[in-house]
């Protein structure tokens, strides 16, 4: 990996002629495709640039009116309220100082994540944002590592937004908030109504956010004094249609519960709706807290109880921290708080219906 991949071993468009076995001009012209070349001296041309990883300097090219001012955010999905809403931050603050943003959606394929951040590469983005909770496996790991060090060879900079980086000493700068403390506050806030048989729905193991929330939701029951045999997690996942899957399930096997901590919004909503459908309501049957607030927590039936994530502060951040501190930013850690934002979907276990408020 060291090869041409940190900043101090920069290839030049020298060392790719010399391994042509052409001039600097003849080199130039083959790599920005505005001149004619011969094409058997193209092919040439590109396999020594391929071979040596080299990635035309994006700040020369500004030199020359050829850059761009881009940075560039990569989502697992545009229709997922959280994403959509950390997109705009960056959009935004990117907007405020005149550059462009990009936004890449890889449908959590590895594959196409990779390809994204490759052609951003190519194309000079100075800063590559990857957004949203990860499984952090090795592949995960090993790919980070190489996004890092080839973003950072060629003068560009990853941010890693909402997940953790695997390792400190990697040139990428983390911004994410508290998963943990948030899913703790918000289970704390069902155990001090005086719910005790609270289930976790949306856990999806190995994922960094989920899990932090399921600790932290296991953090509360014990400090409440509850034993561990207390937590009950349902590894559903994400999404309206899992939360709706799984609590559809959970109602037929059993009604051992008096509430439910939603792994984030959209599978509040999905709750929301199979509990209805039992012909149960909210909050006088079962209480349900989310996680996000999402735009429409508030217009849920009922208004949702959730806890609010800095989703397009974190979009911002992720530009403003990395611009501001170019040199200092890589291995920096920068984590954003998070608060409950209390609506009526929560009561006291057996609570009488309220009147209309």
């Amino acid at each position: 990996m060291g090869n041409g991949m940190t900043g101090k071993g920069r290839v030049t468009i020298r060392e790719v002629a010399e391994r042509a076995g052409v001039s600097v001009a003849t080199a130039s012209r083959a790599l920005s495709g505005n001149h004619p070349v011969p094409a058997a001296t193209r092919a040439r041309v590109l396999r020594a640039a391929r071979d040596l990883d080299y990635v035309a300097n994006a700040h020369a090219r500004a030199l020359v009116g050829g850059g761009r001012k881009m940075a560039a955010v990569v989502v697992r999905q545009v229709t997922s309220p959280f994403y959509a809403q950390v997109a705009e931050g960056v959009e935004a603050e990117a907007a405020d100082r005149g550059w462009l943003c990009v936004v890449g959606a890889t449908g959590g394929d590895p594959q196409r994540e990779m390809e994204f951040v490759q052609l951003m590469r190519e194309e000079g983005a100075r800063l590559v944002i990857l957004v949203g909770g990860v499984v952090e496996d090795d592949a995960y790991r090993s790919r980070v590592a190489h996004y890092a060090q080839a973003l950072d060879a060629s003068g560009a900079r990853l941010v890693l937004c909402g997940r953790p980086a695997p390792g400190p000493e990697l040139p990428a700068l983390v911004v994410e908030f508290d998963n943990e403390a948030g899913a703790r506050a918000i289970t704390g806030h069902l155990l001090s109504a005086g719910h005790r048989r609270i289930v976790f729905l949306g856990g999806l193991p190995g994922n960094t956010a989920l899990d932090a929330r399921v600790a932290g939701y296991r953090a509360a029951l014990a400090e409440h004094g509850l034993p561990p045999a207390a937590g009950h997690v349902v590894d559903c996942g994400l999404g309206r249609a899992a939360g709706l899957r799984a609590m559809t399930e959970l109602l037929k096997e059993t009604r051992e519960f008096t509430a439910v901590v939603a792994g984030d919004d959209m599978v509040a909503a999905g709750v929301l709706r199979a509990i209805a459908d039992a012909g149960l309501r909210v909050p006088q049957d079962v209480s349900v807290v989310g996680y996000n607030d999402i735009p429409l927590a508030e217009d849920f039936s009922p208004p949702l109880t959730t806890v609010r994530t800095p989703a397009e502060e974190l979009g911002r951040a992720a530009v403003r921290i990395a611009l501001r501190d170019p040199e200092n930013a890589a291995g920096t850690h920068h984590l954003l708080g998070t608060h409950i934002v209390v609506r009526r979907s929560v009561a006291p276990p057996g609570a009488p219906p309220e009147g209309p408020s």
